[in-house]
């Protein structure tokens, strides 16, 4: 199972970093993959239990994920499961760490696949080193945030 957490110092607030992440339908201002995401199934806001659509690009690969919220603390944390078809394939989370000038924003990302879903995401992704490819786009959708924070 591969288990990365990234994460950076941001000066600003812990508030203005949440107004920026605190809605996962956001992520594609900050992400180099995930192109947009739109809440489905009667969900129109982020709390727990509540459902968004994933629209995700790397080169030529484009796929579509269901995302679950299943952690929300406003100002504080968000995590979302992914599921790509019936399968659950991850979890990728936030979390905000008041520091003594601004805050700490750490990404993390669990890989929840077996080896059948391991070889699917490889084929819609187009990615072999998952770990390497992941903490990348983690490492840049962290520089996105803290850009937009601190402008």
């Amino acid at each position: 199972m591969i288990q990365i957490e990234v994460s950076t110092h941001v000066d600003a607030s812990p508030e203005k970093v949440w107004a920026l992440i605190g809605d996962p339908t956001r992520m594609g201002e900050w992400s180099p993959e995930c192109d947009r995401a739109s809440w489905v199934g009667g969900s129109t806001a982020p709390v727990l239990g509540a459902k968004f659509k994933g629209h995700n690009k790397n080169g030529w690969h484009q796929w579509t994920t269901t995302n679950t919220l299943v952690a929300y603390e406003p100002g504080r944390e968000l995590a979302w499961d992914v599921s790509l078809a019936v399968f659950s394939i991850a979890r990728w989370g936030y979390r905000i760490e008041p520091a003594e000038a601004g805050c700490t924003v750490v990404e993390s990302f669990v890989d929840h696949r077996n080896s059948l879903t391991t070889a699917l995401g490889q084929m819609a992704r187009g990615v072999k080193d998952v770990e390497t490819h992941n903490r990348a786009g983690m490492e840049t959708t962290l520089a996105a945030i803290k850009a937009a924070a601190e402008g």
